[in-house]
């Protein structure tokens, strides 16, 4: 599902983002990734994503070489992975229906997410959570494979983050590969679930229990 092979990202001011990254993350599983501001866990995103190219190794996703990707091949990436953004990142003049509708699986997803009653409502009529799951049900309407959730509890009150990451446990649960990005350490004591930690560039630890995250 994704693998990173002596992965290294050098950005052109000089700094070393990643640094001899290798690891594996198989299809249906949910990882949390976690680390400091400043630790590579964006770049390690925007790799995954193919924003970004690593200076060496290889990353593979979805069965697709990066490294050797063309750049009209990235769309069809993208469309095996749903995004979900710390900053919701809705269109606010489009109603949740709209934002939503890029398949037709909409009344399914929305009944998912818990906002069925909310299809005509636009964004701004609507509480930070409910925002979230908003970004969650776009995220969710091509069927992807793989969701990557960066920082998605990051502006939403800490009472609606751990609503938020048991949708993510039960999208998981349905088949769908989950990789959160979070600083928030309590809530991922509260999944039992596999986390690695990243560190000026490094993974330092990858353990299978969230409660082992330090």
């Amino acid at each position: 599902m994704i693998e990173f092979k002596g992965v290294h990202k050098v950005y052109d001011n000089g700094t070393k983002a990643l640094k001899d990254v290798n690891l594996r993350i198989d299809k249906g599983e949910f990882v949390f990734i976690v680390g400091a501001s400043g630790a590579g866990k964006s770049t390690f995103l925007k790799l995954i994503m193919r924003e970004e190219v690593a200076n060496a190794g290889e990353v593979i996703v979805n069965d697709f070489k990066l490294s050797k990707l063309k750049r009209r091949e990235i769309p069809y990436l993208r469309r095996t992975m749903g995004i979900v953004f710390q900053d919701f990142r809705l269109i606010n003049n489009m109603n949740v229906f709209d934002n939503v509708a890029f398949a037709m699986r909409v009344p399914y997803i929305l009944g998912l997410v818990g906002l069925q009653n909310k299809a005509r409502n636009y964004p701004m009529e609507l509480s930070g959570g409910e925002q979230q799951r908003v970004g969650l049900a776009r995220a969710l309407v091509n069927n992807p494979a793989l969701i990557i959730a960066d920082e998605p509890t990051g502006n939403i009150d800490p009472e609606l983050s751990y609503e938020i990451v048991e949708l993510l446990n039960e999208i998981n649960r349905r088949g769908t590969t989950v990789l959160m990005v979070t600083h928030e350490r309590d809530l991922v004591r509260m999944f039992n679930r596999r986390v690695i930690e990243i560190r000026e560039g490094c993974v330092v630890s990858d353990s299978t229990q969230g409660g082992d995250a330090q």
